[in-house]
C-alpha cells in the first residue's frame, strides 16, 4: 500500500467514526411537553403553597397580637382563594396552549360542512 491508500482508508474511517458519533449524540431539543401528571401536581403545590403562606402569615399574626386563632382562621381561607385562583388560572393557560396547538396542526371536523 502506497501512502495515498493509506491516507484514503484513514479518511474513511474517520468519516465512520464521525457519522457513528453524530448518531449517538444528543438530540436537538424540542419544546417541553409536560404530562398531564405533572400539570395535575403543578395545580396542587400551587393551592398547598397558597394554604401553606396563609397559615404562616395568620399563625404568626395571632402570635404578634395574642390574639384567638382568627387571623390564622382567616388568612387560610384567604390562602386558600388564592390558591384556587392561581390553580384556575393555571387550567386557563393550559387549555390555551392545547387550543393553539390544535388549531396549528390542522384538525378539522366535517361536522356540519356540507
Amino acid at each position: 500500500m502506497d501512502e495515498h491508500d493509506r491516507k484514503a482508508q484513514m479518511a474513511a474511517i474517520e468519516a465512520r467514526i464521525a457519522a457513528a458519533k453524530g448518531a449517538q449524540g444528543p438530540k436537538p431539543r424540542m419544546d417541553e411537553h409536560y404530562s398531564d401528571a405533572q400539570l395535575a401536581w403543578r395545580m396542587v403545590i400551587e393551592l398547598v403553597a397558597g394554604l401553606g403562606i396563609g397559615f404562616g402569615i395568620g399563625y404568626g399574626l395571632d402570635l404578634f397580637f395574642g390574639t384567638l386563632p382568627i387571623f390564622m382562621v382567616l388568612f387560610v381561607l384567604l390562602g386558600l382563594a388564592a390558591g384556587v385562583k392561581t390553580m384556575l388560572r393555571s387550567a386557563q393557560e393550559m387549555q390555551k396552549q392545547r387550543d393553539t396547538a390544535e388549531a396549528g396542526s390542522g384538525d378539522v371536523s366535517d361536522g356540519d360542512a356540507r
